[in-house]
């Protein structure tokens, strides 16, 4: 269910194309039975809110073979050590336990910083399996379910009673955002906060990073989108904080109406998406044409490399690279293989486009004279970890003009 029962409601901005399932590497033997969806975008002018169209079922995508794992990125370790200490600073003033849910916990990256029974009573909610047993294996208390208005009914003791609900990178992926923040409502106390993190729809407009547009993002969000929803519901946006995480995050802080006070910089960043038009269709319209010259671009670029005959490789097997892949029509004539650290990705293909995914440890052996950067968000990191490749002349290339 999207946020409108009544698509008619969206207008639609642009089609992607046939699009698999992002995170759905795959056996050989099973192309024949991909599923494929048509990826369309559009934009909810009443809550000036970006998302797709239509997309799969949810539960065919967070199942138990969910290929995305929190913990694997040393900076993402740290990055949510920092967010939990700034929640902690929040809630230094309250006596008592405090309460806190975290909303698709993963493999419990976040909420592990919570593990202190003395002063934290958690629970995470995490609907894939396979990373939902990870998590209970480090003696988190989780359950296995999907986030719903519904569910948080059956729990009793935090209904009204929660002082933090924290999520990131999740609450994109929830189709109904109206039953969620319907949820979160329902389990917050009075001088409680909501905070979480997403993609931020103006980094996406102003870098054309359109790969951050796929299934299991059926938002993209801005302030304005954001402070709309949360009207509905009695609540309001008290404060935001922008992130570098994910090419561009931003951090929304949101509570009870008339309960805590407004900071200047949710002021700020309101103002800033007014002047950028996030609230404006025409401005999607000006996307659409970039989206479609950068593809140009980049299409441009791969195939005078394979006219030079240099080996072409892709970097980071990420859910992402689906959407450039398949929206650029880039198939393994182009890029031989993606080299990736992912343990349940390796040796499989990638999503649509079947490209060979390699284990990463075998990259600077096989030296790709050029590699196309899919973790352009872990850049840094990335980079770092292979000067050699660089210092030996290998090139690096991406689909966001000027990010090299």
């Amino acid at each position: 269910m999207n946020s409108n029962k009544d698509n008619n409601k969206i207008k639609l901005i642009m089609s992607f194309g046939k699009m698999p399932l992002a995170n759905k590497f795959l056996n050989r033997e099973n192309f024949d039975d991909e599923e494929f969806y048509e990826m369309n975008v559009g934009f909810d002018e009443k809550l000036s809110l970006f998302q797709l169209t239509n997309f799969p079922d949810p539960k065919k995508m967070f199942d138990e073979n969910y290929a995305f794992f929190s913990g694997t990125s040393k900076y993402m370790k740290s990055h949510f050590e920092k967010f939990a200490d700034q929640i902690k600073f929040k809630l230094k003033t309250k006596l008592g336990k405090k309460k806190i849910i975290e909303i698709g916990c993963n493999d419990g990256i976040m909420l592990k910083n919570f593990m202190d029974k003395q002063e934290f009573e958690h629970l995470g909610i995490e609907p894939s399996k396979n990373v939902f047993k990870i998590a209970r294996e480090k003696n988190l208390n989780v359950a296995n379910e999907f986030f719903s208005y519904d569910f948080t009914n059956k729990l009793e003791k935090y209904v009204g009673q929660t002082d933090i609900i924290c999520a990131a990178n999740v609450i994109c992926h929830i189709p109904n955002v109206l039953d969620l923040f319907k949820g979160v409502e329902n389990l917050l106390n009075k001088k409680g906060l909501f905070v979480f993190e997403e993609p931020y729809l103006g980094d996406v407009i102003k870098k054309v990073s359109y790969d951050q547009i796929y299934d299991e993002h059926v938002y993209l969000f801005s302030i304005m989108s954001i402070q709309n929803i949360s009207n509905l519901f009695g609540l309001e946006i008290v404060d935001v904080q922008h992130q570098i995480t994910h090419g561009g995050s931003m951090r929304y802080f949101i509570g009870r109406k008339n309960v805590h006070e407004i900071s200047y910089n949710f002021k700020k960043y309101l103002s800033y998406e007014k002047i950028q038009g996030l609230d404006n269709f025409a401005t999607y319209m000006e996307f659409k044409k970039n989206c479609e010259k950068s593809k140009n671009r980049l299409l441009s670029i791969l195939k005078s490399y394979r006219d030079q005959n240099k080996k072409v490789s892709g970097y980071a097997a990420t859910s992402k690279s689906t959407t450039i892949l398949n929206y650029c029509n880039i198939g393994p004539d182009l890029i031989e293989s993606i080299y990736d650290t992912t343990p349940i990705k390796i040796n499989k293909y990638s999503p649509g486009k079947h490209i060979p995914i390699k284990d990463h440890k075998f990259f600077s052996q096989d030296n790709p004279k050029v590699s196309l950067l899919f973790g352009w968000n872990h850049k840094n990191e990335i980079l770092n970890k292979e000067k050699k490749y660089t210092d030996n002349g290998g090139k690096w290339i991406s689909h966001i003009e000027n990010l090299l």
